[in-house]
């Protein structure tokens, strides 16, 4: 079964997940320490507020009296020199009739709102404290403006903002480079599991896996040790009976000939003639499966190259011999083209004569079957036939599958031709139309090692 490409990642998942929870937990880590931050500095200028106002109390007292200016209208005092730079507090001085006796540079001519009594007032735009000597005759408003304290937590934000910015990314690629570190097991886990199938059975080596994954690495091994024992009894089973049914089969089918021939113009000759053909299907089907037998043995390599161009001579001068129309079988290939390679000979044969025969049941009866060898390969063998489709080539190379045709077949050629082929490190390709033609049907041998 192939993996979807769009299939999820779990390591990606894994990542990004991190990731996020990371980032959401530094964000309301951030958005509580602003809370907190927010706090404190409303305390800590409310505590300046009141300060810098209980400093002034005396300062103002001593200076009106010395100046013996309690009393005296607005108008006669004069606020002293700036150096124009915006004052962070104001302030205020009044009597008791909230008049104002002295302001600050950028403090408004007019009273401040808030009422002449000691303590901590708020406005919609201040925060004010209000201070008073002994006796209650002169009071000192100290304003703060709210302006001022979402500056200071505007900065302090972005102070603790800005570097998320920049650790974020960074602690991603160290979670992406922790997390592809920690699953790198599992991807070699995957990896292995996907070599094994009917002809990989070997365990699984779980000495250099975590404990967490040495179960799934053990069942997989289990799963592999039934896995063998099902194949060797399938494939000896499959082996012994048809080598044991080629015996009595041709005993059968030489009997049944010699019967054919002996009723001739008899009306149990039709009859005879049946028996005759499943006795043939019947011999076709044991050696097929013998050859399935071998197949899934692993008789596809051999130890050093052999010639396989002249393999492909002597199976189609075998076949040519046995037609009625020899000539229907074609050998198409250039002078000195050559085929080499370590395979094994009787299973390259056994694969052209699976091809070789499936192209002269099912094509075209009048339309040649043709068998290309170029030099260094491909092999291709083209018969004619209607144009399949891309789904009739696939069901067709499944076992037991068969496209649309009339002719006899056991449905498992392509099969034992898939599984050497396998084997050999080639491939086959089944293409309709032909190369170079508008129809007819084409399968293409290609060794990749070539």
């Amino acid at each position: 079964m192939l993996l979807s490409k769009s299939a999820p990642s779990m390591t990606r998942r894994l990542i990004l997940w991190l990731t996020v929870v990371m980032a959401f937990l530094w964000l309301l880590a951030v958005g509580l320490g602003l809370v907190v931050m927010e706090e404190e500095l409303a305390e800590i200028f409310d505590g300046t507020l009141q300060d810098t106002a209980e400093r002034l109390v005396p300062l103002a007292v001593d200076d009106l009296e010395h100046r013996s200016l309690v009393g005296a209208s607005p108008q006669q005092l004069q606020t002293a020199s700036s150096s124009g730079e915006r004052e962070y507090l104001i302030y205020q001085v009044r009597d008791t009739a909230g008049r104002i006796l002295i302001r600050s540079h950028d403090a408004p001519a007019e009273p401040f709102e808030a009422p002449l009594k000691a303590g901590l007032w708020r406005s919609d735009t201040y925060q004010f404290y209000t201070a008073a000597n002994g006796d209650r005759s002169v009071f000192v408003q100290v304003a703060d403006a709210f302006e001022n304290r979402e500056e200071a937590l505007r900065e302090g934000a972005m102070a603790l903002f800005l570097p998320l910015l920049l650790l974020i990314p960074v602690c991603g690629m160290a979670i992406w480079f922790v997390v592809r570190r920690a699953v790198r097991p599992v991807g070699a886990l995957r990896e292995e599991i996907e070599t094994k199938d009917g002809g990989n059975t070997e365990p699984i080596d779980a000495t250099a896996l975590p404990k967490e994954l040495m179960p799934i690495a053990a069942s997989v091994n289990r799963l592999m040790q039934r896995l063998r024992t099902a194949l060797d009894a399938e494939r000896e089973f499959t082996a012994n009976s048809a080598h044991e049914l080629r015996t009595p089969i041709a005993g059968a089918l030489a009997q049944t000939q010699m019967l054919v021939a002996e009723l001739v113009g008899s009306p149990h000759r039709r009859r005879a003639d049946q028996v005759e053909a499943s006795l043939t299907r019947l011999s076709h089907l044991a050696e097929k499966m013998l050859q399935l037998s071998r197949a899934e043995a692993g008789i596809g390599l051999a130890d050093h190259a052999v010639d396989l161009g002249r393999v492909l001579d002597m199976v189609v001068t075998d076949f040519q011999r046995g037609m009625a129309d020899p000539d229907r079988l074609v050998l198409r290939h250039p002078t000195g083209a050559r085929l080499t390679a370590p395979v094994s000979e009787d299973g390259f044969a056994i694969v052209l004569r699976n091809l070789i025969e499936n192209a002269l049941i099912h094509g075209t009866p009048d339309k040649p079957v043709e068998v290309f060898l170029e030099d260094g390969g491909p092999v291709r063998i083209t018969n004619g036939s209607p144009v399949m489709s891309a789904i009739e080539l696939a069901a067709i190379r499944k076992r037991f599958g068969r496209g649309r045709t009339e002719a006899e077949g056991s449905g498992l050629g392509l099969s034992i031709v898939d599984r050497l082929l396998g084997q050999m490190n080639g491939q086959l390709i089944l293409a309709s139309p032909a190369t170079g033609r508008s129809d007819g049907f084409e399968a293409r041998i290609e060794l990749r090692h070539l």
